[in-house]
């Protein structure tokens, strides 16, 4: 094994896993990704290892859009019974599922600056070395993504104060 992949796997797999849900808005789509990036990380992991988080957060961020770019042209075909999506077996936080279909209501790359800037709490220097764009950018996408989420959510599930619910 390579050194410190093993340990990188087990200390940041769970946080990567969760940015990989909050862009692809599925469980099993999100280990898909997750799965293919740590085996892209494994093969190059020579030359990730200076900073392996970021590496894999933009491998991560590149590899969700060209899977929602590739889902326009071949919409995907239901298996009749076998499509029905289980129970998530948490009836207390139907907020989740609230927030995770605005979030899938956003453009790609608003989606992912809102995920890496609010939900995995990045500094706005480092989404925009993950998403390869200004910060400029990553402003103005943050901002139009969190005003359509205020407008879909309303003010009672979405506060960017912390006090208020």
């Amino acid at each position: 094994m390579r050194t410190g992949f093993d340990e990188f796997v087990r200390t940041r797999s769970t946080g990567l896993l969760r940015v990989a849900f909050l862009l692809t808005g599925d469980r099993h789509t999100a280990e898909d990704l997750l799965q293919e990036v740590l085996e892209q990380m494994y093969v190059r992991w020579r030359g990730v290892q200076g900073n392996p988080e970021a590496y894999a957060r933009r491998a991560l961020v590149n590899r969700a859009t060209n899977r929602w770019r590739r889902r326009r042209r071949r919409p995907e075909a239901p298996l009749a019974h076998h499509d029905v999506a289980e129970p998530d077996h948490s009836d207390g936080v139907l907020v989740r599922d609230v927030v995770i279909e605005a979030l899938r209501a956003l453009p790609p790359r608003q989606r992912a600056a809102v995920v890496l800037r609010y939900l995995d709490d990045l500094p706005v220097a480092e989404v925009a070395a993950a998403l390869d764009c200004s910060e400029g950018v990553i402003k103005s996408n943050t901002s139009r993504g969190l005003e359509r989420l205020r407008a879909v959510l309303g003010p009672a599930v979405f506060s960017t104060d912390r006090g208020e619910r």
